[in-house]
Protein backbone atom coordinates (compact mmCIF):
# COMPACT_ATOMS: atom_id res chain seq x y z
CA UNK A 1 0.00 0.00 0.00
CA UNK A 2 2.81 2.46 0.71
CA UNK A 3 4.50 1.54 -2.18
CA UNK A 4 1.87 2.29 -3.91
CA UNK A 5 1.50 5.69 -2.68
CA UNK A 6 4.88 6.46 -3.48
CA UNK A 7 4.10 5.69 -7.10
CA UNK A 8 1.48 7.51 -7.53
CA UNK A 9 2.84 10.61 -5.69
CA UNK A 10 6.01 10.32 -7.87
CA UNK A 11 4.28 10.25 -11.08
CA UNK A 12 2.48 12.78 -9.75
CA UNK A 13 5.99 15.23 -9.24
CA UNK A 14 7.11 13.73 -12.93
CA UNK A 15 3.62 14.95 -14.34
CA UNK A 16 4.34 18.84 -12.41
CA UNK A 17 7.56 18.72 -13.55
CA UNK A 18 6.69 18.47 -17.06
CA UNK A 19 3.96 21.09 -17.09
CA UNK A 20 6.47 23.45 -15.45
CA UNK A 21 9.10 22.71 -18.08
CA UNK A 22 6.44 23.11 -20.68
CA UNK A 23 5.06 26.36 -18.96
CA UNK A 24 8.63 27.60 -19.76
CA UNK A 25 10.12 26.50 -22.79
CA UNK A 26 6.93 26.41 -25.03
CA UNK A 27 4.28 29.38 -23.89
CA UNK A 28 7.34 31.55 -22.23
CA UNK A 29 10.59 30.78 -23.31
CA UNK A 30 10.96 33.71 -25.57
CA UNK A 31 10.27 35.41 -22.97
CA UNK A 32 13.12 34.00 -20.80
CA UNK A 33 15.43 33.93 -23.74
CA UNK A 34 14.94 37.48 -24.10
CA UNK A 35 15.77 38.56 -20.47
CA UNK A 36 18.23 35.96 -20.38
CA UNK A 37 20.05 37.69 -23.25
CA UNK A 38 19.99 41.18 -21.56
CA UNK A 39 21.18 39.88 -18.42
CA UNK A 40 24.16 39.00 -20.31
CA UNK A 41 24.38 42.02 -22.35
CA UNK A 42 25.33 45.42 -20.52
CA UNK A 43 26.25 48.73 -22.04
CA UNK A 44 28.85 50.66 -20.62
CA UNK A 45 28.32 54.50 -21.26
CA UNK A 46 30.83 56.79 -23.34
CA UNK A 47 30.53 60.15 -22.70
CA UNK A 48 30.88 62.89 -25.34
CA UNK A 49 31.14 67.00 -24.57
CA UNK A 50 28.31 69.44 -24.43
CA UNK A 51 28.37 72.19 -26.83
CA UNK A 52 30.70 75.16 -25.88
CA UNK A 53 28.82 79.01 -25.86
CA UNK A 54 30.67 81.52 -28.03
CA UNK A 55 30.54 85.23 -28.11
CA UNK A 56 30.01 87.13 -31.00
CA UNK A 57 33.46 86.65 -32.02
CA UNK A 58 34.22 83.12 -31.62
CA UNK A 59 35.47 83.49 -27.74
CA UNK A 60 34.89 80.68 -25.48
CA UNK A 61 32.22 81.66 -22.80
CA UNK A 62 31.71 78.43 -21.56
CA UNK A 63 33.35 75.21 -22.62
CA UNK A 64 34.58 71.77 -21.98
CA UNK A 65 38.40 70.09 -20.65
CA UNK A 66 39.68 67.10 -20.05
CA UNK A 67 39.05 65.71 -16.26
CA UNK A 68 40.81 63.27 -14.45
CA UNK A 69 38.52 61.88 -12.26
CA UNK A 70 38.88 58.71 -9.68
CA UNK A 71 36.57 56.24 -10.00
CA UNK A 72 35.83 52.37 -8.60
CA UNK A 73 35.12 48.92 -10.27
CA UNK A 74 33.23 47.23 -7.46
CA UNK A 75 33.16 43.80 -9.24
CA UNK A 76 37.25 44.57 -8.86
CA UNK A 77 37.50 45.96 -5.01
CA UNK A 78 38.33 43.55 -2.28
CA UNK A 79 37.72 45.82 0.53
CA UNK A 80 35.72 49.12 -0.74
CA UNK A 81 36.36 51.05 2.83
CA UNK A 82 40.61 49.85 2.85
CA UNK A 83 40.47 51.10 -0.86
CA UNK A 84 38.55 54.45 -0.13
CA UNK A 85 41.02 55.20 2.82
CA UNK A 86 43.85 55.00 0.40
CA UNK A 87 42.66 57.14 -1.96
CA UNK A 88 41.66 59.73 0.79
CA UNK A 89 45.16 60.45 1.31
CA UNK A 90 45.87 60.62 -1.95
CA UNK A 91 43.20 63.15 -2.57
CA UNK A 92 42.88 64.76 0.67
CA UNK A 93 39.76 64.17 0.56
CA UNK A 94 37.74 62.98 3.84
CA UNK A 95 36.84 59.20 3.79
CA UNK A 96 33.00 59.61 4.64
CA UNK A 97 32.96 61.99 1.74
CA UNK A 98 34.46 59.33 -0.71
CA UNK A 99 32.33 56.79 1.10
CA UNK A 100 28.85 58.36 0.58
CA UNK A 101 29.51 59.02 -3.16
CA UNK A 102 30.70 55.37 -3.93
CA UNK A 103 27.43 53.94 -1.62
CA UNK A 104 25.26 56.72 -3.93
CA UNK A 105 26.55 55.95 -6.99
CA UNK A 106 27.12 52.29 -7.13
CA UNK A 107 25.21 49.84 -9.36
CA UNK A 108 25.92 47.17 -11.46
CA UNK A 109 29.23 45.36 -10.01
CA UNK A 110 31.37 45.96 -13.56
CA UNK A 111 30.12 49.88 -13.91
CA UNK A 112 33.07 52.39 -12.93
CA UNK A 113 31.25 54.36 -9.49
CA UNK A 114 32.63 58.02 -9.50
CA UNK A 115 34.19 59.22 -6.35
CA UNK A 116 36.43 62.05 -6.85
CA UNK A 117 35.80 64.36 -10.15
CA UNK A 118 38.27 66.72 -11.70
CA UNK A 119 41.05 66.16 -9.70
CA UNK A 120 44.70 67.73 -11.00
CA UNK A 121 46.87 65.76 -13.21
CA UNK A 122 49.87 65.45 -10.13
CA UNK A 123 47.26 63.44 -7.97
CA UNK A 124 45.92 61.71 -11.14
CA UNK A 125 49.69 60.41 -11.97
CA UNK A 126 50.23 59.17 -8.35
CA UNK A 127 47.04 56.76 -7.77
CA UNK A 128 48.15 55.47 -11.28
CA UNK A 129 51.67 54.95 -10.07
CA UNK A 130 50.09 52.68 -7.01
CA UNK A 131 47.50 50.86 -9.12
CA UNK A 132 48.86 47.80 -6.90
CA UNK A 133 47.49 48.90 -3.70
CA UNK A 134 44.31 50.42 -4.97
CA UNK A 135 42.75 47.43 -6.10
CA UNK A 136 39.40 48.13 -8.07
CA UNK A 137 40.10 51.91 -8.62
CA UNK A 138 41.15 53.66 -12.00
CA UNK A 139 41.47 57.16 -13.65
CA UNK A 140 39.02 58.08 -16.26
CA UNK A 141 39.55 60.87 -18.52
CA UNK A 142 36.15 62.79 -19.27
CA UNK A 143 34.83 66.19 -21.14
CA UNK A 144 34.04 68.15 -18.00
CA UNK A 145 32.35 71.62 -18.39
CA UNK A 146 34.91 74.90 -17.79
CA UNK A 147 34.15 77.95 -17.27
CA UNK A 148 37.34 80.00 -18.42
CA UNK A 149 36.14 83.24 -16.79
CA UNK A 150 34.55 81.81 -13.80
CA UNK A 151 31.51 83.75 -12.56
CA UNK A 152 31.37 86.10 -15.83
CA UNK A 153 27.79 85.67 -17.29
CA UNK A 154 26.40 83.06 -15.09
CA UNK A 155 22.95 84.41 -15.27
CA UNK A 156 22.86 84.59 -18.96
CA UNK A 157 24.80 81.59 -19.22
CA UNK A 158 22.81 78.93 -16.54
CA UNK A 159 24.23 76.20 -14.87
CA UNK A 160 24.47 71.97 -15.32
CA UNK A 161 22.94 69.65 -12.93
CA UNK A 162 21.68 66.10 -12.32
CA UNK A 163 17.84 66.28 -14.00
CA UNK A 164 15.40 66.67 -11.24
CA UNK A 165 12.11 64.68 -11.27
CA UNK A 166 9.68 67.38 -12.63
CA UNK A 167 12.25 67.84 -15.67
CA UNK A 168 12.62 63.87 -16.48
CA UNK A 169 8.79 63.77 -16.37
CA UNK A 170 8.23 66.63 -19.24
CA UNK A 171 11.46 65.36 -21.43
CA UNK A 172 11.90 61.65 -21.22
CA UNK A 173 10.32 61.33 -24.37
CA UNK A 174 12.94 63.00 -25.93
CA UNK A 175 15.41 61.25 -24.60
CA UNK A 176 16.30 62.16 -21.03
CA UNK A 177 16.52 59.87 -18.33
CA UNK A 178 17.55 59.29 -14.83
CA UNK A 179 20.79 60.86 -13.38
CA UNK A 180 21.11 63.35 -16.74
CA UNK A 181 23.37 66.50 -16.23
CA UNK A 182 20.98 69.25 -17.78
CA UNK A 183 20.73 72.81 -18.06
CA UNK A 184 18.91 74.81 -15.20
CA UNK A 185 18.59 78.46 -15.77
CA UNK A 186 20.12 80.44 -18.92
CA UNK A 187 21.67 79.45 -21.91
CA UNK A 188 21.98 76.23 -20.71
CA UNK A 189 18.25 75.42 -20.04
CA UNK A 190 16.91 76.91 -23.14
CA UNK A 191 19.24 75.48 -25.79
CA UNK A 192 19.59 72.21 -23.51
CA UNK A 193 18.34 70.00 -26.52
CA UNK A 194 21.41 71.60 -28.65
CA UNK A 195 24.08 71.66 -26.39
CA UNK A 196 23.73 67.98 -25.18
CA UNK A 197 26.03 65.32 -26.29
CA UNK A 198 24.38 62.11 -27.22
CA UNK A 199 25.89 59.59 -25.45
CA UNK A 200 27.94 56.49 -26.76
CA UNK A 201 28.84 52.90 -25.25
CA UNK A 202 30.43 50.01 -25.29
CA UNK A 203 28.42 46.55 -25.46
CA UNK A 204 29.38 43.76 -23.31
CA UNK A 205 28.66 40.56 -22.53
CA UNK A 206 29.21 39.14 -18.93
CA UNK A 207 28.99 35.68 -17.35
CA UNK A 208 27.00 35.12 -14.22
CA UNK A 209 29.81 36.72 -11.99
CA UNK A 210 29.41 40.07 -13.79
CA UNK A 211 32.85 39.47 -15.35
CA UNK A 212 33.32 40.91 -18.91
CA UNK A 213 33.77 38.00 -21.35
CA UNK A 214 33.78 39.35 -24.62
CA UNK A 215 32.75 42.97 -26.37
CA UNK A 216 30.02 43.28 -28.42
CA UNK A 217 29.92 46.18 -30.20
CA UNK A 218 30.54 50.25 -29.28
CA UNK A 219 29.00 53.15 -30.41
CA UNK A 220 30.53 56.67 -30.83
CA UNK A 221 29.58 59.46 -28.42
CA UNK A 222 28.47 62.23 -30.33
CA UNK A 223 29.26 66.07 -29.12
CA UNK A 224 26.52 68.72 -28.38
CA UNK A 225 26.17 71.51 -30.83
CA UNK A 226 28.24 75.25 -30.52
CA UNK A 227 25.70 78.01 -29.92
CA UNK A 228 27.26 81.24 -30.27
CA UNK A 229 25.76 84.44 -28.38
CA UNK A 230 25.23 88.13 -29.54
CA UNK A 231 27.02 88.83 -26.08
CA UNK A 232 30.43 90.69 -26.62
CA UNK A 233 33.23 89.51 -24.19
CA UNK A 234 34.87 92.53 -24.04
CA UNK A 235 31.83 94.32 -23.14
CA UNK A 236 30.26 92.09 -20.69
CA UNK A 237 33.54 92.50 -18.67
CA UNK A 238 33.19 95.64 -18.76
CA UNK A 239 29.78 96.23 -17.58
CA UNK A 240 30.35 93.60 -14.46
CA UNK A 241 33.43 95.08 -13.50
CA UNK A 242 31.80 98.38 -13.05
CA UNK A 243 28.65 96.63 -11.57
CA UNK A 244 31.06 94.88 -8.88
CA UNK A 245 29.84 93.93 -5.55
CA UNK A 246 26.60 96.18 -5.58
CA UNK A 247 23.26 94.62 -6.14
CA UNK A 248 21.41 95.36 -9.53
CA UNK A 249 21.66 94.59 -13.20
CA UNK A 250 22.81 96.13 -16.18
CA UNK A 251 22.01 95.32 -20.19
CA UNK A 252 23.30 96.65 -23.14
CA UNK A 253 21.46 96.43 -26.48
CA UNK A 254 21.89 96.65 -30.18
CA UNK A 255 19.17 99.60 -30.39
CA UNK A 256 17.87 98.60 -34.02
CA UNK A 257 18.12 94.54 -33.92
CA UNK A 258 17.45 93.98 -30.36
CA UNK A 259 20.94 92.43 -30.11
CA UNK A 260 21.87 91.66 -26.37
CA UNK A 261 25.49 92.75 -26.22
CA UNK A 262 26.05 92.48 -22.46
CA UNK A 263 23.88 91.36 -19.46
CA UNK A 264 25.04 91.15 -16.17
CA UNK A 265 23.52 90.37 -12.47
CA UNK A 266 24.87 90.95 -9.07
CA UNK A 267 25.36 89.08 -6.78
CA UNK A 268 26.49 86.71 -9.13
CA UNK A 269 27.43 82.60 -8.58
CA UNK A 270 30.01 80.49 -9.58
CA UNK A 271 28.56 78.15 -12.39
CA UNK A 272 31.53 75.04 -12.06
CA UNK A 273 30.57 75.00 -7.93
CA UNK A 274 26.99 72.74 -9.23
CA UNK A 275 29.06 70.27 -11.01
CA UNK A 276 31.30 69.35 -7.97
CA UNK A 277 30.79 70.00 -4.27
CA UNK A 278 26.94 70.09 -2.37
CA UNK A 279 28.23 72.45 0.11
CA UNK A 280 29.19 75.29 -2.69
CA UNK A 281 25.44 74.18 -4.40
CA UNK A 282 23.69 74.61 -0.70
CA UNK A 283 25.31 77.92 -0.06
CA UNK A 284 23.94 79.59 -3.56
CA UNK A 285 20.35 78.18 -2.48
CA UNK A 286 20.16 79.17 0.49
CA UNK A 287 22.03 82.70 0.47
CA UNK A 288 19.43 85.60 1.51
CA UNK A 289 21.07 87.90 -1.50
CA UNK A 290 19.26 85.71 -3.95
CA UNK A 291 22.53 85.24 -6.16
CA UNK A 292 20.20 82.48 -8.67
CA UNK A 293 18.06 85.40 -9.69
CA UNK A 294 18.26 87.34 -12.99
CA UNK A 295 17.68 90.64 -11.82
CA UNK A 296 17.62 91.84 -15.62
CA UNK A 297 14.91 89.74 -16.55
CA UNK A 298 13.36 87.54 -13.55
CA UNK A 299 13.01 90.81 -11.42
CA UNK A 300 11.03 93.70 -11.38
CA UNK A 301 10.70 96.94 -9.72
CA UNK A 302 9.05 100.58 -9.97
CA UNK A 303 10.28 102.26 -12.52
CA UNK A 304 10.64 105.85 -10.53
CA UNK A 305 11.11 108.07 -13.38
CA UNK A 306 12.18 106.80 -16.02
CA UNK A 307 8.69 106.23 -16.98
CA UNK A 308 7.97 109.87 -17.57
CA UNK A 309 9.23 109.28 -21.13
CA UNK A 310 6.10 107.27 -21.66
CA UNK A 311 3.91 110.08 -20.12
CA UNK A 312 5.42 112.66 -22.02
CA UNK A 313 5.17 110.06 -25.46
CA UNK A 314 1.47 109.42 -24.85
CA UNK A 315 0.50 113.19 -23.19
CA UNK A 316 2.12 114.85 -26.70
CA UNK A 317 0.40 112.12 -29.18
CA UNK A 318 -2.82 112.63 -27.23
CA UNK A 319 -3.04 116.03 -27.43
CA UNK A 320 -3.33 116.44 -24.03
CA UNK A 321 0.33 118.72 -24.42
CA UNK A 322 2.57 120.33 -26.94
CA UNK A 323 6.40 121.59 -26.89
CA UNK A 324 5.10 124.53 -25.26
CA UNK A 325 2.99 123.88 -22.82
CA UNK A 326 4.14 125.19 -19.36
CA UNK A 327 3.35 124.37 -16.12
CA UNK A 328 4.75 125.75 -12.84
CA UNK A 329 6.67 124.14 -9.88
CA UNK A 330 7.14 125.56 -7.06
CA UNK A 331 8.16 122.07 -5.50
CA UNK A 332 4.58 120.31 -4.99
CA UNK A 333 1.30 120.34 -5.65
CA UNK A 334 -1.91 119.22 -4.13
CA UNK A 335 -4.14 116.57 -5.53
CA UNK A 336 -7.42 116.29 -4.12
CA UNK A 337 -6.27 116.68 -0.55
CA UNK A 338 -2.81 115.74 -0.47
CA UNK A 339 0.45 117.38 -1.35
CA UNK A 340 2.53 115.64 -3.91
CA UNK A 341 5.65 116.61 -3.88
CA UNK A 342 8.86 117.29 -6.63
CA UNK A 343 12.89 117.09 -5.72
CA UNK A 344 13.12 120.88 -6.20
CA UNK A 345 11.33 123.75 -6.90
CA UNK A 346 12.03 124.16 -10.66
CA UNK A 347 9.83 127.36 -11.89
CA UNK A 348 8.17 126.64 -14.90
CA UNK A 349 8.60 123.75 -17.16
CA UNK A 350 8.31 122.61 -20.91
CA UNK A 351 8.19 118.88 -21.97
CA UNK A 352 11.91 119.45 -22.59
CA UNK A 353 12.65 121.12 -19.41
CA UNK A 354 10.72 118.39 -17.45
CA UNK A 355 12.92 115.99 -19.19
CA UNK A 356 15.72 117.45 -18.23
CA UNK A 357 15.34 118.57 -14.46
CA UNK A 358 12.99 115.43 -13.68
CA UNK A 359 10.17 117.71 -12.51
CA UNK A 360 7.46 115.52 -10.53
CA UNK A 361 4.79 118.41 -10.81
CA UNK A 362 4.42 119.00 -14.90
CA UNK A 363 4.40 114.37 -14.83
CA UNK A 364 1.96 114.70 -12.58
CA UNK A 365 -0.41 117.42 -14.14
CA UNK A 366 0.49 115.63 -17.60
CA UNK A 367 -0.69 112.36 -15.92
CA UNK A 368 -3.68 113.13 -14.59
CA UNK A 369 -4.20 114.97 -18.53
CA UNK A 370 -4.01 111.59 -19.92
CA UNK A 371 -5.50 109.30 -17.88
CA UNK A 372 -4.82 105.79 -16.49
CA UNK A 373 -6.31 103.96 -18.99
CA UNK A 374 -4.10 105.68 -21.78
CA UNK A 375 -1.30 105.41 -19.61
CA UNK A 376 -1.87 101.84 -19.46
CA UNK A 377 -2.38 102.13 -23.48
CA UNK A 378 1.30 103.99 -23.94
CA UNK A 379 3.10 101.79 -21.48
CA UNK A 380 1.76 99.11 -23.44
CA UNK A 381 2.81 99.96 -26.66
CA UNK A 382 6.37 100.33 -24.93
CA UNK A 383 6.36 96.97 -24.29
CA UNK A 384 5.79 97.00 -20.72
CA UNK A 385 3.51 94.68 -18.81
CA UNK A 386 4.30 91.27 -20.98
CA UNK A 387 7.22 89.64 -21.64
CA UNK A 388 9.99 91.25 -24.31
CA UNK A 389 10.35 87.36 -25.40
CA UNK A 390 14.12 87.10 -24.62
CA UNK A 391 16.03 83.63 -25.88
CA UNK A 392 16.06 83.19 -21.85
CA UNK A 393 13.71 80.98 -19.30
CA UNK A 394 11.90 82.91 -16.52
CA UNK A 395 11.29 85.85 -17.59
CA UNK A 396 8.87 88.39 -15.43
CA UNK A 397 6.01 90.25 -17.30
CA UNK A 398 5.67 93.09 -14.93
CA UNK A 399 2.75 94.84 -14.12
CA UNK A 400 1.01 98.66 -15.34
CA UNK A 401 -1.16 99.20 -12.63
CA UNK A 402 -4.66 100.48 -13.91
CA UNK A 403 -8.21 100.84 -12.33
CA UNK A 404 -9.97 97.95 -14.54
CA UNK A 405 -6.42 95.68 -13.24
CA UNK A 406 -7.63 96.70 -9.57
CA UNK A 407 -11.21 95.47 -9.87
CA UNK A 408 -9.83 92.70 -11.81
CA UNK A 409 -7.26 91.59 -9.02
CA UNK A 410 -9.50 91.89 -6.43
CA UNK A 411 -8.14 95.05 -5.09
CA UNK A 412 -9.77 97.40 -2.20
CA UNK A 413 -10.17 100.93 -3.09
CA UNK A 414 -11.12 102.96 -6.10
CA UNK A 415 -8.65 104.77 -8.47
CA UNK A 416 -8.61 108.09 -7.40
CA UNK A 417 -6.47 111.68 -9.25
CA UNK A 418 -3.42 110.37 -6.67
CA UNK A 419 -2.93 107.26 -8.03
CA UNK A 420 -2.12 108.35 -11.32
CA UNK A 421 0.04 110.97 -10.16
CA UNK A 422 2.17 108.44 -8.59
CA UNK A 423 1.38 106.43 -11.17
CA UNK A 424 2.82 109.35 -13.97
CA UNK A 425 6.18 109.42 -12.06
CA UNK A 426 6.60 105.96 -11.90
CA UNK A 427 5.54 104.53 -8.30
CA UNK A 428 3.07 102.96 -6.64
CA UNK A 429 2.25 99.67 -8.40
CA UNK A 430 4.11 99.55 -11.34
CA UNK A 431 6.41 97.07 -11.62
CA UNK A 432 9.19 97.27 -14.40
CA UNK A 433 12.09 94.55 -15.43
CA UNK A 434 15.68 95.98 -16.52
CA UNK A 435 15.04 94.35 -19.93
CA UNK A 436 12.24 96.37 -20.12
CA UNK A 437 13.59 99.74 -19.63
CA UNK A 438 15.94 98.89 -22.20
CA UNK A 439 14.01 97.73 -24.85
CA UNK A 440 11.81 100.99 -24.19
CA UNK A 441 14.41 103.35 -24.61
CA UNK A 442 15.75 101.35 -27.74
CA UNK A 443 12.43 102.54 -29.20
CA UNK A 444 13.51 105.87 -28.23
CA UNK A 445 16.49 105.47 -29.89
CA UNK A 446 15.46 104.04 -32.88
CA UNK A 447 12.87 106.37 -33.83
CA UNK A 448 9.73 103.86 -32.79
CA UNK A 449 10.45 100.44 -33.25
CA UNK A 450 10.04 97.98 -30.67
CA UNK A 451 12.93 95.43 -30.81
CA UNK A 452 12.81 92.02 -29.29
CA UNK A 453 16.22 90.90 -27.31
CA UNK A 454 17.75 87.95 -28.16
CA UNK A 455 20.89 86.27 -27.21
CA UNK A 456 21.77 83.50 -29.44
CA UNK A 457 22.84 84.43 -33.22
CA UNK A 458 23.87 80.59 -34.96
CA UNK A 459 23.52 77.38 -33.40
CA UNK A 460 26.05 74.62 -35.24
CA UNK A 461 27.58 77.47 -37.18
CA UNK A 462 24.05 78.21 -38.79
CA UNK A 463 22.87 81.50 -38.42
CA UNK A 464 19.32 81.42 -37.06
CA UNK A 465 19.64 85.43 -36.67
CA UNK A 466 16.95 86.09 -39.12
CA UNK A 467 14.24 83.74 -37.34
CA UNK A 468 15.25 85.62 -33.67
CA UNK A 469 14.91 89.35 -34.85
CA UNK A 470 11.49 90.53 -34.54
CA UNK A 471 10.02 93.84 -34.58
CA UNK A 472 7.10 95.91 -33.76
CA UNK A 473 5.87 99.94 -34.54
CA UNK A 474 5.26 102.05 -31.73
CA UNK A 475 2.80 104.63 -33.26
CA UNK A 476 4.82 108.02 -32.49
CA UNK A 477 5.03 110.75 -34.61
CA UNK A 478 8.87 111.56 -35.07
CA UNK A 479 8.04 115.14 -34.12
CA UNK A 480 7.00 113.84 -30.47
CA UNK A 481 10.39 111.69 -30.86
CA UNK A 482 12.71 114.08 -31.78
CA UNK A 483 11.90 116.72 -28.75
CA UNK A 484 11.73 113.46 -26.31
CA UNK A 485 15.33 113.10 -27.57
CA UNK A 486 16.29 116.42 -26.87
CA UNK A 487 15.01 116.49 -23.29
CA UNK A 488 16.98 113.15 -22.82
CA UNK A 489 20.11 114.81 -24.39
CA UNK A 490 19.48 117.84 -22.36
CA UNK A 491 19.59 115.45 -19.11
CA UNK A 492 23.01 114.51 -19.94
CA UNK A 493 24.61 117.53 -21.22
CA UNK A 494 23.04 120.51 -19.45
CA UNK A 495 24.77 121.60 -16.58
CA UNK A 496 21.51 121.12 -14.24
CA UNK A 497 20.98 118.12 -16.04
CA UNK A 498 20.07 115.13 -13.79
CA UNK A 499 22.35 112.58 -15.90
CA UNK A 500 25.32 115.54 -16.51
CA UNK A 501 27.85 113.31 -14.47
CA UNK A 502 27.79 111.49 -17.92
CA UNK A 503 28.64 114.14 -19.71
CA UNK A 504 32.35 114.06 -18.82
CA UNK A 505 33.02 111.17 -20.89
CA UNK A 506 33.05 113.56 -23.98
CA UNK A 507 30.89 110.92 -25.93
CA UNK A 508 27.36 112.40 -26.57
CA UNK A 509 24.52 110.48 -25.12
CA UNK A 510 20.88 110.66 -23.85
CA UNK A 511 19.28 109.71 -21.16
CA UNK A 512 16.64 109.59 -18.33
CA UNK A 513 17.32 108.75 -14.42
CA UNK A 514 15.44 107.27 -12.31
CA UNK A 515 14.89 107.22 -7.92
CA UNK A 516 11.74 104.97 -7.68
CA UNK A 517 11.71 104.70 -3.48
CA UNK A 518 10.54 101.63 -1.85
CA UNK A 519 9.45 100.37 1.78
CA UNK A 520 9.98 102.15 4.47
CA UNK A 521 13.63 102.45 6.06
CA UNK A 522 15.48 101.16 2.71
CA UNK A 523 17.01 102.99 0.32
CA UNK A 524 15.74 103.96 -3.04
CA UNK A 525 16.18 101.77 -6.35
CA UNK A 526 18.72 103.61 -8.75
CA UNK A 527 17.96 103.67 -12.51
CA UNK A 528 19.54 105.32 -15.80
CA UNK A 529 18.52 104.05 -18.80
CA UNK A 530 19.83 105.64 -22.28
CA UNK A 531 21.55 105.64 -25.61
CA UNK A 532 25.01 106.59 -26.98
CA UNK A 533 26.46 108.11 -29.55
CA UNK A 534 23.20 110.60 -29.88
CA UNK A 535 23.41 111.16 -32.99
CA UNK A 536 24.20 107.43 -34.43
CA UNK A 537 22.96 105.25 -31.58
CA UNK A 538 25.53 102.67 -31.19
CA UNK A 539 24.16 101.11 -27.60
CA UNK A 540 21.37 101.49 -25.51
CA UNK A 541 21.72 100.72 -21.93
CA UNK A 542 20.23 99.73 -18.85
CA UNK A 543 21.77 100.37 -15.03
CA UNK A 544 19.69 99.39 -12.14
CA UNK A 545 21.17 99.50 -8.76
CA UNK A 546 18.51 97.42 -6.19
CA UNK A 547 18.53 99.85 -2.73
CA UNK A 548 21.09 102.02 -4.62
CA UNK A 549 20.14 105.05 -3.17
CA UNK A 550 20.39 108.20 -5.47
CA UNK A 551 19.88 107.82 -9.48
CA UNK A 552 23.44 110.13 -9.20
CA UNK A 553 24.90 106.80 -8.58
CA UNK A 554 23.23 104.49 -11.42
CA UNK A 555 24.72 107.68 -13.51
CA UNK A 556 28.43 107.69 -12.71
CA UNK A 557 27.88 103.37 -13.20
CA UNK A 558 27.10 104.22 -16.45
CA UNK A 559 29.87 106.88 -16.84
CA UNK A 560 32.36 104.03 -16.15
CA UNK A 561 30.96 102.07 -18.63
CA UNK A 562 31.22 104.30 -21.32
CA UNK A 563 35.17 105.01 -20.08
CA UNK A 564 35.54 101.40 -20.08
CA UNK A 565 34.22 101.02 -23.58
CA UNK A 566 36.02 103.88 -25.30
CA UNK A 567 39.04 102.37 -23.68
CA UNK A 568 38.74 98.82 -24.95
CA UNK A 569 38.27 100.85 -28.66
CA UNK A 570 34.49 100.04 -28.96
CA UNK A 571 33.30 103.42 -29.42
Amino acid sequence: MRIKVFRILLAGLFIFLELFLFHLQALNGRKYAQLSDSNRVRIIPQQGSRGSILDRNGEVIVGNHLSYNVSIIPRQVRNSDETLRKLSGYLGVPFEKLKVSYRRGKGASFLPVTVARDIDKRKAILIEEAKASLPGAIIEQVPERFYPNDKLACHLLGYLSEIDHWRLTKLKDYGYKTKDVVGYSGIEERYDYYLRQEEGGLQVEIDHRGNITRILGLRSPKNGKDVQLTIDLNIQKVIEECLGERRGAIVVLDPYSGEVLGMASAPGFDPGSFLSEAAGRDKVFTDPKAPLLNRAISATYPLGSVFKVVIASGALEADKIEASSTYHCSGSVMIGRREYNCAHVHGDQNVRQALVHSCNVFFYKAGILLGPERIYEWANKFGLSKPTQIDLPSENSGCVPNPFWRRLNKLKGSWFDGDTANLAIGQGELLVSPMQAAVLMAAIANSGVLVKPYLVSSVDGKDISRYQRKTSTVAIHENTMRLIRKGLKGAVEDSDGTANVIASTGVAAAGKTGTAQTQAGKSAHAWFAGFFPYEDPKYTICVFLEYGGSSVIACQVTRDIIEGMKLKGLL
